[in-house]
This record gives C-alpha cells, sequence and structure tokens, in this order.
C-alpha cells in the first residue's frame, strides 16, 4: 500500500509538472520578449559599483553570441578604474557619462586569423561579431536592472584613442565602450516598431 501511495504521489507531481509547463514556458518567452523591448540607453548612473557576479553574468552573456565560423574573436577589457574612465571619458566625445559611470566594458576583437594553410589573413567579419556580442551584454544589462550605452569606438580617430588609453596591442581592435552602472533616474524604452521598414520576398 505504501508503494502504491508513492506511485500515485510520483504520477500527481509529474502530470501536475506537465500541466504547468505550457504556461512556465509562456512566462518564459514573455520575460525574453519583454527584456528585449524594455532595453534603453542609459548614460546617467549612482556612484553604486557594479558587483563582480554581475560584471561576469555581462561577460559570459557576451561570450554566448554567434560569431562567424564560431571563431570567438572577441576580446574584453574590463574598466573599473576612476582614472582610466575619467582619462576615456577625456578622449571620447560621445562617451562623456564615463566620467559618471562606475564601469566600462570595451568590446575588442582580433581582426586577423590563420587559416587552415597557415596564412594570416584579414578577420572581415570581426566587427559583426563583435556587434552581437554588445547586443547580448546590453540586454543581460537590461537584465540585472542595470544601465547601459552603446558608444561606438572602430572609428580610426577613436579606436587609436582607445587603443593607447587601455594598451590594446596590435591586431585587436575595439569595436565600442561600454559605460555601465546603476541608472540614476528613469529612462523610458523607445518604441521602435516601424511596420514600413518591413519586405516580404522582394523590395
Amino acid at each position: 500500500m505504501k508503494k502504491l501511495f508513492v506511485s500515485l504521489a510520483l504520477i500527481t507531481m509529474t502530470l501536475a509538472s506537465c500541466c504547468s509547463s505550457p504556461d512556465a514556458a509562456q512566462s518564459a518567452r514573455d520575460a525574453v520578449l519583454e527584456n528585449i523591448a524594455n532595453r534603453k540607453s542609459v548614460r546617467s548612473y549612482t556612484s553604486e559599483p557594479v558587483s563582480d557576479a554581475d560584471i561576469e553574468t555581462l561577460l559570459r552573456a557576451a561570450m554566448a553570441a554567434p560569431s562567424a565560423m564560431n571563431r570567438q574573436p572577441w576580446e574584453f577589457v574590463v574598466v573599473n578604474s576612476r582614472d582610466t574612465l575619467d582619462a576615456l571619458a577625456g578622449k571620447l566625445p560621445y562617451a562623456k557619462m564615463l566620467a559618471n559611470a562606475p564601469l566600462a566594458i570595451v568590446v575588442c576583437a582580433e581582426t586577423t586569423f590563420t587559416n587552415r594553410e597557415g596564412q594570416v589573413i584579414e578577420n572581415m567579419f570581426w566587427e559583426h561579431d563583435a556587434s552581437a556580442a554588445t547586443e547580448n551584454l546590453l540586454l543581460a544589462a537590461e537584465a540585472l536592472g542595470l544601465g547601459a550605452v552603446w558608444t561606438a569606438a572602430s572609428d580610426p580617430v577613436r579606436s587609436a584613442a582607445v587603443k593607447e588609453a587601455l594598451d590594446i596591442p596590435g591586431t585587436i581592435m575595439p569595436l565600442c565602450v561600454v559605460p555601465i552602472g546603476h541608472p540614476d533616474g528613469e529612462t523610458a524604452p523607445k518604441d521602435k516598431w516601424k511596420p514600413e521598414k518591413i519586405h516580404y520576398n522582394r523590395w
């Protein structure tokens, strides 16, 4: 009799799990889509530091991005030195918010790779790969309740300034500098849905 009760309990638990799983799956889908819709560019931060655990979560999300041929050419420079953040703010005209950010992550990538013949050739897709990693990082920041903003650093002037400030070597190139912190105030996401930009099968 005891075995019967145990078996019935296990069956009941299994059925309950099965019945609730569609709702759980729907909730998970809704949470992901809501996070994407709520992502926004945050440029003002409190003085509260970003925890090491959150930094690792951000970087894990970034490294989960797709990359061409799975080369994963990305490299990340985590900047939490006040002097370095201030120096970057002084060098980058569109990243002045670094002056009040407790953290920045500089997303970089290796711009060359060695092919099967042993030749070192240009990695034509490094910007694509680093961009995918950056978007993952920004979505993770949103999910963690952090504020972040993508500031470009791949043009010749800004990339040179970032490479010099951070001692970035050789063929590694920065794509962007992402200031990150706890938001100071509210920033509303923009509704960017524009059906007129959608084309099916041909233009």
